[in-house]
This record gives C-alpha cells, sequence and structure tokens, in this order.
C-alpha cells in the first residue's frame, strides 16, 4: 500500500488531535510509521484523539503553530522525512467571532512550518492541507480546479486561499532553488465527514448531539449543496501524492495543487445528507435556516480530474456508504458503547483500503 513507503518513516503530523489528523496517525502507524504528533490539545470532549492515542504515536509535542520559536525548535528535533500540516482553525462560523486568530493560526502558522523547514535544512516532503474553500467561489455549478483563482467570502475561507499563496511564495522563493529542500505542495478536500468529529457548527457532530438527547435536528442551511466525503478519501490522496514526490521529487509535475474531493454524485444538498443519516438512526430534522445570518456558500464543488489522471486516485466510497460509516461510528460507541474503538476505527481503515483495492486504485496495490 501506498508503495510502502511509509513503513520506518519519520512523520510528523500537526493537528493531530483534531479529526482529520487523528485518522491519519492512526493509519500512519498501520502502515509502520514512526508517527509523532504536534499540536494543541484536543479543541473537544469526547475526541477522537483520546481514542486513537494508545500506541499511534512515538512521542507527541504540545506546541502552538503560531509559536514560530518553538515549532522551529520542534521540527529540528524531530527531523522528519515527511510532514503533514493539518494544524488549523477550521471553523467557518467561528472565523467570525475570531478573524484575527484564524488568520495567525492558518496563515502565518503555515509559514511558520515552512520556515521552519527552511531553517532547519530538511530535505523532506511538506504536504499542506488547506480546504475546498480557498477558491473565489462563484456559486455556480462547476467544479473548481487547482488552477482556479484563490479567494474567499468569509475570513476562513480567507485564510485558507491566503495560506496557498504561502505556500506558493516559500516554495519559489526558498524550496525550488535550494536542493537541500524537499518538494511543498498543497492539498484540498471537500467537506468530510468520518467517525470521531465532535466539533460546532459541523453538520454530522450537530446530527449526533440531537439524536443522542432526543432532539430534532436542526439544519441552518437544508438547501446549501457540498462535496461531501469520507475523512479516509482524502487521506489516501494525501499519503498517495506524498509517497510519489518521496520517489519523485520536487522537479516532477506531481509537485504542484491536487483537490481530492467526491465523485459528482456525492454533491449533495445538506437535506439529503441529514436525510441519509436518519436512515441509519432514526429521528427528525427542522429547517433552521435564519435570513441575516452570517454568509456560508451555498453551492460549492471539486474537480478531481487532476488527481485521476496523474494519480489514477478516485474516491472508493459512495456518498451513501461514506454517511453510513460515519453513523456506524458513532452509533458502534454511544449506542453500542463499544470498549474498543481504537479497534473499530483501525477495522475501517482497513475496509476502506479493501474497497480500494477492489477498484485497482493504484495507492492500493501491494507494495
Amino acid at each position: 500500500m501506498f508503495a510502502g513507503y511509509y513503513h520506518n518513516r519519520r512523520v510528523l503530523v500537526t493537528g493531530h488531535t483534531g479529526f482529520k489528523g487523528g485518522w491519519l496517525a492512526l493509519w500512519l502507524k498501520k502502515l509502520g510509521a514512526h508517527v509523532t504528533g504536534l499540536a494543541l490539545p484536543a479543541p473537544t470532549d469526547p475526541n477522537l484523539h483520546a481514542i486513537i492515542q494508545p500506541g499511534t504515536f512515538e512521542r507527541e509535542i504540545m506546541c502552538d503553530i503560531r509559536d514560530a520559536k518553538a515549532l522551529a525548535a520542534a521540527v529540528q528535533e524531530v527531523q522528519p522525512e515527511i510532514i503533514f500540516h493539518l494544524a488549523a482553525q477550521p471553523i467557518v462560523r467561528l472565523s467570525y467571532t475570531e478573524p484575527l486568530s484564524t488568520l495567525d493560526t492558518n496563515v502565518n502558522g503555515t509559514a511558520h512550518l515552512l520556515e521552519a523547514v527552511r531553517l532547519a535544512a530538511i530535505n523532506c516532503v511538506t504536504v499542506c492541507v488547506t480546504s475546498d474553500k480557498c477558491y473565489e467561489n462563484r456559486e455556480w455549478e462547476f467544479a473548481y480546479r487547482e488552477n482556479d483563482p484563490m479567494g474567499g467570502h468569509d475570513i476562513y475561507s480567507m485564510s485558507k486561499g491566503a495560506a496557498e499563496l504561502v505556500v506558493a511564495a516559500w516554495n519559489r522563493s526558498f524550496f525550488l532553488p535550494n536542493p537541500a529542500l524537499g518538494p511543498v505542495v498543497t492539498v484540498r478536500a471537500g467537506n468530510v465527514i468520518g467517525g470521531g468529529d465532535y466539533a460546532a457548527d459541523r453538520i454530522v457532530p450537530d446530527c449526533i448531539r440531537a439524536l443522542q438527547g432526543g432532539k430534532s435536528i436542526l439544519v441552518r442551511n437544508p438547501v446549501a449543496v457540498r462535496p461531501w466525503q469520507h475523512v479516509l478519501e482524502c487521506l489516501s490522496g494525501y499519503l498517495w501524492l506524498g509517497a510519489r514526490l518521496a520517489k519523485e521529487g520536487k522537479t516532477s509535475r506531481l509537485a504542484s495543487p491536487f483537490n481530492f474531493g467526491p465523485e459528482p454524485s456525492a454533491r449533495q444538498p445538506v437535506r439529503r445528507l441529514v436525510e441519509e443519516v436518519l436512515r441509519s438512526w432514526p429521528g427528525e430534522w427542522t429547517d433552521g435556516s435564519t435570513p441575516g445570518s452570517v454568509h456560508e456558500a451555498t453551492l460549492l464543488s471539486l474537480s478531481i480530474e487532476k488527481a485521476g489522471a496523474w494519480l489514477q486516485w478516485y474516491p472508493s466510497w459512495s456518498f451513501e456508504e461514506a454517511v453510513q460509516r460515519t453513523i456506524g461510528w458513532y452509533h458502534e460507541r454511544h449506542a453500542r458503547q463499544n470498549p474498543d474503538m481504537l479497534k473499530f476505527t483501525g477495522a475501517q481503515i482497513d475496509d476502506y483500503a479493501a474497497a480500494a483495492q477492489a477498484k485497482n486504485l493504484s495507492w492500493a496495490k501491494p507494495a
């Protein structure tokens, strides 16, 4: 899997206490990597980190990426062979109440990481995770390609577009001219769902909290269309791109931005997602849309043609399967109270890899 690249590799995952970072760290451990996590403490309670922590990490460094000096010291100490940068302020609505903190974390934090790698002169692959919201969203039915303009109506979206520009500038100014430094890329995913996400103002955690409490799910934007995908979909893309870049280097055409989104059939309104959730965990929902509330995109989708053509990467689970797997995770933890959610989470990774192998995807082939 992933051409066997990650076995015995030193991997640094920033944001490992978050939702996506936790799934990524566990998968890396299953691949035989030596995983170091760098982040602030988990932002929610409950959280995925508490489940995957036992045995997953060689070490964990509690560090704020806004602290350039501390981050540089950590990178110098770890000497990673590959970095996955996921640490961020990830909530759109929070950026309206904490705009400067959002900018500091998402833009300056990314610059601090790249500068830490540059100053340490480490020849490693750096994969910086941004967002589908980095694009200048025209609210139209066309899917955004990697060369479309950056933008952002809200502070969060703008911060992700700005992070893309930071990576591009550092790459051209410092990384490409210096043979001692490795490749740097950005990756963009869709609206990611999966077990273990407990963040505020995200639709699946909102559903779970309501269903657990026997309440109706309040849906803010039922007609908004999003590119829904299971967390393992985009992570497989990040891992495959990282492995390929480690082999081919920064002069490869792969050293460029990539979208890892879902198939077009997974571009569904929020209402459709909630209805699919309720097929697995019965309940009801209420239209909570409020005129005059803060702006959130109503239509957004990603083109994955480049990932398919250049990496032979494609999604493995349908929209329905992604939702069922997600709700199955929460049901297993909260309804069935499974005492070994680490094993259950790992089994979902195995099931996903088996689905990719059945589709004969390049990354899933045995090394």
